[in-house]
């Protein structure tokens, strides 16, 4: 069931519509063309996935660039923003993914170009794995197919133990300022970002740290795709080096390096991630 929920948008999210999944709990989403004629919904459709402990507000200073030629969907993923908190003890990748499948399916969008910022990419590659024929090409932006290290999932259970006993705030509060290139004076963006984050329910932060201790090497996925796949880096992103995100590229890949960027080029050189977006988007096909 789909529903406008203008009324329920707050500073932690965009979304603008919700559907209620067959687990009971809602997906928030920001659709571009909500309410659009049949006639509107003809062109392409972009959909923009965030990253951990955020939400489709982390989308908002490139959206307006995308939106003049494409259909936006940019979800809260669950446990995120506006969207339901699903009582799983581990969100995988594989259940964002299948949330993700039924709502393109309510949505009628039977192709897509999915992206997905650092979690959001390690969702992208377990959908694009199961859904294959719903995707006109995908991309990963400050992310990697490569799975944890022993020492990122040690990480991921601290960061569990982190959140059990300080809550959501305190975390984000340490988790942010280290998303950002070292030096930014991007304060108003960490500060976004910060806000964002405060959104994430306590359940959904552990749930998908658990998701991502658990997700699938997908290097030799990448290496083989029959469709485009855009690898965007940022030139000093301290999380994701440009070397986790382009040691997978194989013949379809398409390289980017975002300079002085960070993780979080959406929020810190959102122009250049825009333009990048579209020079992909526009030679899908060609």
């Amino acid at each position: 069931m789909l529903e406008s929920m203008n009324d329920r948008t707050t500073g932690v999210s965009i979304a603008n519509q919700k559907l209620l999944l067959q687990n009971g709990h809602e997906l928030a989403y920001y659709d571009s063309l909500a309410g659009a004629t049949e006639d509107d919904t003809s062109r392409a459709t972009l959909v923009l996935l965030h990253g951990y402990c955020g939400s489709s507000a982390y989308w908002e200073r490139i959206i307006p660039q995308l939106e003049t030629g494409y259909r936006i969907i940019a979800p809260d993923g669950r446990g995120h923003g506006q969207s339901g908190t699903p009582q799983d003890a581990v969100y995988t990748m594989e259940l964002y993914a299948a949330d993700l499948a039924e709502m393109l399916e309510a949505l009628k969008i039977n192709k897509a170009i999915m992206l997905g910022h650092s979690l959001g990419g390690y969702i992208t590659l377990a959908f694009a794995e199961q859904y294959a024929s719903k995707l006109a090409a995908f991309g990963l932006i400050h992310s990697t197919a490569f799975p944890d290290s022993e020492a990122a999932k040690q990480n991921r259970d601290k960061a569990v133990n982190t959140l059990e006993q300080e809550g959501v705030k305190p975390f984000v509060d340490a988790l942010v300022p280290k998303l950002f290139a070292e030096g930014s004076n991007s304060e108003a963006g960490k500060e976004r970002a910060k806000q964002i984050g405060y959104g994430t329910s306590l359940h959904g932060a552990q749930a998908t740290a658990r998701g991502m201790k658990a997700r699938a090497d997908r290097t030799s996925f990448i290496r083989q795709s029959e469709v485009p796949v855009l690898l965007a880096a940022g030139s000093k992103d301290g999380i994701v080096v440009p070397e986790q995100t382009f040691a997978a590229a194989g013949a379809s890949s398409v390289s980017i390096e975002l300079k002085e960027a960070g993780h979080m080029s959406m929020l810190e050189r959102p122009e250049e991630l825009a333009g990048a977006i579209i020079d992909f988007a526009e030679n899908i096909g060609s």
